[in-house]
């Protein structure tokens, strides 16, 4: 059975090691859900183009 994954968090909190639920990790990982991507170390959710 495959364990849940959760929500990356809103803000990276640049722990090295990189924690588990690290936004930046997730990005490198591509584990990123669909929708959302990282700038400037924060989650942010991916608008419409204007």
């Amino acid at each position: 059975m495959a364990k849940s994954a959760k929500m990356p968090k809103s803000k990276c909190c640049q722990d090295r090691p990189r924690c588990t639920r690290c936004p930046l990790r997730a990005l490198a990982e591509g584990t990123l859900p669909p929708g959302y991507t990282v700038k400037k170390r924060r989650l942010v959710k991916v608008g419409k183009a204007a």
